[in-house]
């Protein structure tokens, strides 16, 4: 579960890096701007122009975010589960959002990431340690 430290990094950080992969290995890595925490284990995210995100995510429905902030002070990876939407309410209440901060960009789907996994990235005591859910072993690496 994101922690309000976690809540706070995402909603404060200018572009995430949003990672993905094909059924063939072949890995993508976009920035991303529209994103929103909406649960303590979801995050949406706006597609405006993830063409090779999108395809990957339809052939591999998974994927992962990193996000680093230097106040508060911390750097984690989140993994989890996508779903993409193009209609419906969690569609249109995004669409709302996006074009409440910029009025045109295409908000042309949801990409609606289910969280199944959170580590640390800080350096130091523990980098590469599963955060959430908590690690059956210390020291789980991702």
């Amino acid at each position: 579960m994101l922690t309000p430290a976690m809540k706070d990094a995402i909603e404060r950080t200018e572009l995430i890096p949003f990672a993905t992969a094909s059924l063939d290995d072949i890995p993508n890595v976009a920035p991303i701007k529209f994103i929103w925490v909406v649960a303590a284990d979801t995050l949406w995210i706006a597609d405006n122009y993830l063409d090779k995100t999108l395809a990957n995510l339809r052939e591999n429905p998974q994927a992962a975010v990193y996000v680093w902030s230097a106040d508060p002070k911390l750097c984690v990876q989140i993994k989890g589960d996508i779903a993409i939407h193009t209609a419906g309410e969690a569609y249109e209440t995004m669409k709302a959002q996006a074009r409440a901060e910029k009025p045109d960009i295409p908000a042309r789907s949801l990409v609606e990431l289910r969280i199944r996994e959170i580590y640390q990235c800080l350096p130091g005591d523990g980098p590469g340690r599963r955060l959430w859910p908590a690690p059956d072993v210390e020291g789980a690496a991702p």
